[in-house]
């Protein structure tokens, strides 16, 4: 059974941290890639990074590029978004998401998704 678990959120004052964590199982694909994408309250959702679990090369959205990275740890079949600058707008439910093949922005996509975490950024 294919399964992801998100979890790390929580509130946060502008320009904090936080680490995202998604635990994946029952993956066996060759070609994984696993989303992050947030979604605010009466927004679409969007995609904010992407990791390519083969060799671990990582995608932003230009909204996130320079204060979150995205990484795996395949021993653990975890994947990590550290947040870290953190802003109002970052507000949302986060959740990661699973695809084969190529990275895409686009949550049409994925085929296999989290239950979300929510992430709030206020002072």
């Amino acid at each position: 059974q294919l399964q992801l678990v998100e979890s790390g959120g929580g509130l946060v004052q502008p320009g904090g941290s936080l680490r995202l964590s998604c635990i994946t199982s029952g993956f066996t694909s060759d070609d994984l890639i696993i989303g992050w994408f947030r979604q605010a309250p009466g927004k679409e959702r969007e995609g904010v990074s992407f990791i390519e679990i083969r060799d671990g090369s990582g995608h932003y959205d230009d909204s996130v590029k320079g204060r979150f990275s995205i990484s795996r740890d395949n021993s653990k079949n975890t994947v990590y978004l550290q947040m870290n600058s953190l802003k109002p707008e970052d507000t949302g439910v986060y959740y990661c998401a699973a695809k084969d093949g190529e990275v895409d922005m686009s949550d049409y996509y994925y085929t296999t998704w989290g239950q979300g975490t929510q992430v709030t950024v206020s002072s």
